[in-house]
């Protein structure tokens, strides 16, 4: 099972006063750093003193794999550039296909992996470990993650106490992104708890802005939903328990949330073109309609993590102006908070992987991505003036003030099979539901037999 020798951390309730206090804090901003903007005086493509060391490598073709398309894979091309010019590697990125164990294992079994992949599930990192592709990580690298990283970081880019990954990227998924002109056009303000969630998206509704761009063509989106809804209103130990199908998802705590849930994918005039748009709106296209189209966006609101400032960058809106945040709302007593994060693993032997995931694992690696915005790293060492506005500096500053006391994505957890293949498992059902939100008992038969099938128990 993916969760073996991770530590199954995750991020938890307590960051999450910090984490609300501090988005809702930037809310006004204008998307740019306060004070003098030092991180516009920055190189471009790096600091001006690397403070990590690195061997040349002149000559050496390298090869990475990551899910990351469109404006995320371009952001860290850039940081691939940087590497390059340090050690004089060529480094080609490698598109990849969900879920990126049936990838790379065809890449594998043709003789070609490549030198280093990202890997955005737990469960891909132990599936990896377990097909012995993966190289543990070197001297160096390990330097890096003892300089910059809590130990909770480290665990989960251990399988059996042995470190096998490097976090480069992390993400709160808790957050739901607003059009500022659609919410203050039909006077409400961001909602704390999710009765009220509901009672401002009837108002957006009945103001002529349908209230949520859903991407139901993207399953994952719909089990990070569930997630928060599940986490708040069942709380953290049973989290972990379904998490590792300890319990099963005919549990009575998973009818409530899925009961909680479809009071929303149940209203066709809260979704921006209704069950069926949902569907076919892919997550890409669920953010930028949401932060287009003037008076009369597509929809309101979006959930979705920090990660959305890439796509919202990709649309004439502001961050901090345009585009404002706030945190998934409490269902049940306390709010919740739901990370992820992506994990950078050689798959070759070679000085080259190595070099690379000690670059990753520096601070000189996650500045330059942080600031091309859309990005959030667990490494300490960052400098917040990195971050290209208030509410991206913010979100990461209470992702490092959680330190060790976190929840992690629990599909990112599972089996992928289950929890990380597109038109299967968690994926597939929940799509299921969202087209049927009434049909609770048929999805918890549906997602505990293919749950029960994955984990084999």
């Amino acid at each position: 099972m993916r969760q073996h020798g991770t530590g199954r951390t995750k991020l938890t309730w307590a960051a999450l006063a910090a984490a609300g206090a501090l988005v809702l804090s930037a809310c006004g901003d204008d998307g740019k750093a306060g004070g003098t903007d030092e991180a516009s005086k920055a190189p471009q493509g790096g600091t001006a003193a690397p403070r990590v060391e690195l061997p040349k490598l002149t000559g050496e073709k390298l090869e990475v794999a990551a899910v990351w398309t469109g404006p995320e894979q371009a952001n860290f091309t850039k940081v691939l550039k940087e590497f390059e010019k340090r050690t004089g590697a060529t480094v080609t990125f490698v598109p990849a296909q969900d879920p990126i164990v049936t990838f790379l294992g065809t890449k594998i079994a043709g003789g070609a992996p490549p030198d280093v992949a990202l890997l955005p599930q737990v469960g891909a990192l132990v599936s990896a470990v377990q097909n012995k592709w993966a190289q543990p990580v070197g001297a160096d690298a390990q330097a890096q993650l003892d300089a910059n990283y809590s130990a909770g970081w480290k665990k989960l880019g251990a399988v059996d106490g042995t470190q096998y990954g490097v976090y480069y990227k992390a993400a709160n998924k808790s957050l739901i992104w607003y059009n500022a002109k659609a919410f203050e056009a039909a006077g409400v303000q961001p909602p704390k708890t999710w009765k009220d969630l509901l009672a401002a998206a009837d108002t957006l509704s009945a103001s002529g802005t349908p209230a949520v761009s859903v991407a139901g063509a993207d399953g994952w989106t719909l089990t990070d939903w569930f997630e928060n809804v599940y986490l708040s209103q069942a709380g953290p130990e049973k989290y972990d328990q379904l998490a590792k199908h300890q319990i099963k998802w005919t549990d009575d705590s998973v009818k409530q949330a899925l009961t909680t849930l479809g009071e929303l994918f149940g209203r066709k005039d809260f979704l921006a073109g209704g069950p069926s748009g949902a569907l076919s709106t892919e997550f890409p296209k669920s953010v930028t309609q949401t932060f287009t189209g003037g008076d009369r966006p597509a929809a309101a609101m979006v959930y979705e993590g920090d990660f959305v400032a890439v796509n919202i960058a990709q649309t004439d809106a502001k961050v901090g102006k345009d585009a404002l945040v706030f945190p998934f709302p409490a269902v049940g007593a306390k709010a919740p908070v739901v990370s992820g994060g992506d994990v950078a693993v050689a798959l070759k032997p070679s000085k080259g992987a190595q070099a690379l995931l000690t670059f990753l694992a520096s601070a000189d690696a996650a500045e330059i991505q942080a600031r091309e915005g859309g990005f959030v790293s667990p490494n300490r060492g960052v400098d917040p003036d990195a971050y290209p506005n208030d509410i991206q500096r913010n979100i990461a500053k209470a992702l490092l003030a959680a330190g060790d006391d976190f929840r992690f994505d629990m599909s990112d957890q599972a089996p992928s099979a289950f929890g990380g293949t597109p038109g299967a498992g968690e994926w597939k059902a929940l799509q299921d539901f969202l087209a049927n939100p009434s049909d609770v008992a048929g999805t918890q038969a549906k997602l505990e037999a293919d749950a029960a099938k994955a984990y084999g128990n």
